[in-house]
């Protein structure tokens, strides 16, 4: 008898992954359950108004997300994280968890708890999820609701996560790093661990816009940190500078190199995840929105996706002398933020090169002697 992959669960993550990638298959995927968010956040790079309604239009229905998950637990995957926009916009949010949980999976939701309610705890206590993963804007009021642009928000979110925490759920913060918070920075940090001991992360690199809005981009740009910026921030991260200094180690050596070859993509991007969008869209991940690199599947199925699909898309390669020059064969490949889905939003094209990276790559590497 075939093995369940619910029953896989509680193998060893090292033996679960050796599998996966041994038989090509899906170990994890992101439900992107709308794009819509209550909030207006000033770097946002999908979010539309909570009552947009041709983003409702377009989400997909129960039964189609119910379709998708019967199919990506059938391919082998065991945890789902559930994303937005703002997920608990949706009004059968807790259906779709309740599905998800029900078929055995890992479950986590990114959220900015600011619809949290009741309702909500009392599910993710009987039903718990793997975690709650919420994003710290700022720790005050004026801070939070400059970035978010909505009265009342940061009300909403501290009562929001009380609810969380007081009834034992686990969460985990996170950060953006912004030109609007960075004064109060070393504050979000603190009030980030003193509640996630195990955990936190922050992201200084802001993404442009899915829709290519110029005004909305414009806005992104002017939010963005300066590279001394951002490499201040990382090195008073005792855990990130650690990485940092393993990263600068290995590229020392020249592990990273990789001339000669003219592959687009070297991240793991479609390795053992994939991405659903909110309107029905199959992507290797969140940020690989290039009409090449996306597959319908309100119009496809997802076992065609990644069997067929996703290796096409991997193995797509550019031969042009300036990605070849400066990106895959650059020595500070792996001090670079540099991928072929953010040069689509920032370019246009996959395999363009982009200043702001190189910037940041080159401050990064100096400040380990690197060049």
């Amino acid at each position: 008898m075939q093995e369940s992959a619910t029953s896989k669960i509680n193998m060893p993550r090292l033996e679960i992954w050796k599998e996966a990638k041994r038989e090509r298959r899906p170990l994890s995927f992101s439900l992107e359950f709308t794009t819509r968010c209550n909030n207006n956040c000033r770097h946002c790079y999908n979010g539309l108004a909570a009552d947009d309604k041709s983003a409702i239009e377009k989400e997909l229905p129960l039964e189609k997300i119910k379709n998708i998950v019967d199919e990506a637990v059938s391919l082998g995957v065991l945890w789902c994280l559930i994303t937005g926009g703002e997920p608990l916009l949706r009004r059968d949010f807790l259906e779709v968890y309740l599905y998800l949980k029900r078929k055995g999976l890992l479950v986590s939701v990114f959220t900015n708890a600011n619809l949290i309610t009741k309702r909500h705890v009392n599910i993710f206590k009987r039903y718990p999820p793997r975690d709650i993963e919420v994003t710290v804007y700022g720790v005050t009021k004026e801070t939070y609701e400059k970035i978010t642009r909505v009265s009342g928000s940061f009300n909403a979110f501290m009562n929001g996560v009380k609810l969380l925490l007081d009834n034992g759920i686990k969460v985990r913060f996170k950060a953006m790093a912004l030109r609007s918070n960075l004064h109060e920075f070393s504050q979000i940090a603190r009030f980030c661990r003193k509640y996630t001991k195990d955990y936190f992360r922050f992201d200084p690199f802001l993404h442009l816009r899915f829709d290519m809005d110029s005004s909305r981009n414009a806005q992104i740009k002017s939010e963005r940190l300066l590279p001394e910026e951002v490499l201040s921030l990382e090195r008073s991260d005792h855990k990130r500078f650690k990485v940092m200094k393993r990263v600068s180690d290995k590229a020392r050596r020249g592990q990273y190199l990789r001339t000669g070859c003219n592959h687009l993509f070297r991240c793991g991007a479609g390795n053992n995840n994939f991405y659903v969008s909110y309107d029905g869209d199959f992507r290797l991940c969140s940020s690989l929105c290039h009409p090449d690199c996306v597959y319908s599947l309100r119009t496809g199925n997802l076992s065609y996706a990644w069997l067929n699909f996703t290796p096409r898309v991997k193995d797509m390669r550019s031969n042009r002398d300036e990605f070849l020059d400066r990106c895959r064969g650059c020595r500070l490949i792996k001090f670079c933020f540099w991928c072929p889905a953010r040069a689509y939003l920032e370019t246009g094209e996959l395999d363009a090169p982009v200043d702001y990276y190189c910037e940041i790559a080159h401050a990064r590497a100096h400040s380990f002697n690197f060049i």
